[in-house]
């Protein structure tokens, strides 16, 4: 029994080591490749550069849009994660706290928009941008990221809301404070766990997204960084030491903020599926 134990679990970490490998080579590739010219990358791709070329970075941000797209980048991030910060942690409360007949039919329609794929409404919303006067610009991808991540927010909220005991609310609308008052200053505080676990989650979906500013952002204007490292791609040739430069460049602040934040993304998970 003890040899077919040691047995199983020396095949889970030959797998483990595997996967790990598998995962791991692109961004060596991409690091490596990154300190190369392309010259050096086209003859000898997965070698480690013998000197580090710098020239791709300074290429990138004194004679490309790099910068630019990095500025609408996190301007997109930001601004689509404050957004959802303040809006989806109120709609789930008034939903959870509130026993009412269409409380629960809410709450179902804001679950059933996790089942539709965004291609099935893709054209009309992009017709509705039109309509609203915010297609070309920033705020358009903002609204989008918002309203696409309801669904998935109400669900973790919610969760998160049904492990807060009422008593703390009505001890706090007792002594005299407004319902604001009690969300805002009391019970906001608390889904901190979860408040992160969006942050990381969307915030990371926002940054790394290239077809809503693919499609949405003016194409004579810079988009954003997916999107403009997309344009050193040609039909004909293709700046592959710029490709990769860029997307180093763009990893930086998605390893930084996960890093940061990873013990409380993993504990506001664990805490919503537990509380749901």
């Amino acid at each position: 029994m003890r040899k077919q134990q040691l047995i199983f679990e020396l095949l889970l970490l030959a797998v483990t080591i595997i996967l790990a490998v598998i995962f791991l080579f692109p961004f060596y590739f991409s690091l490596i490749s990154a300190f190369k010219s392309n010259g050096q990358i086209l003859r000898d791709a997965v070698s480690f550069p013998k000197t580090f070329y710098l020239e791709s970075f300074k290429f990138l941000w004194a004679k490309t849009d790099f910068p630019k797209a990095t500025m609408n980048s996190a301007i997109l991030t930001i601004g689509g994660t404050v957004m959802m910060i303040v809006v989806i942690p109120m709609a789930a409360y008034a939903l959870e706290r509130t026993n009412k007949a269409w409380t629960s039919w809410m709450y179902g329609f804001f679950l059933a928009g996790i089942m539709i794929p965004f291609q099935v409404y893709m054209i009309p919303l992009f017709k509705e941008l039109k309509l609203l006067g915010l297609y070309g610009s920033l705020l358009g991808p903002i609204v989008i990221y918002v309203a696409g991540s309801v669904s998935f927010g109400v669900l973790l909220y919610t969760s998160f809301l049904k492990g807060i005991p009422r008593e703390i609310e009505e001890a706090a609308e007792i002594d005299g404070c407004t319902k604001y008052g009690i969300f805002w200053k009391i019970v906001f505080p608390l889904l901190g766990p979860c408040t992160v676990s969006m942050v990381v989650l969307n915030g990371l979906g926002i940054w790394n997204d290239f077809l809503m500013p693919m499609l949405v952002l003016p194409s004579d204007q810079p988009k954003t960084v997916t999107v403009e490292i997309f344009t050193y791609v040609g039909e004909f040739s293709t700046r592959w030491d710029m490709v990769f430069a860029g997307t180093i460049i763009s990893m930086i602040p998605v390893l930084a903020a996960f890093l940061f934040l990873q013990q409380y993304f993993v504990k506001g998970i664990a805490s919503g599926a537990t509380k749901g």
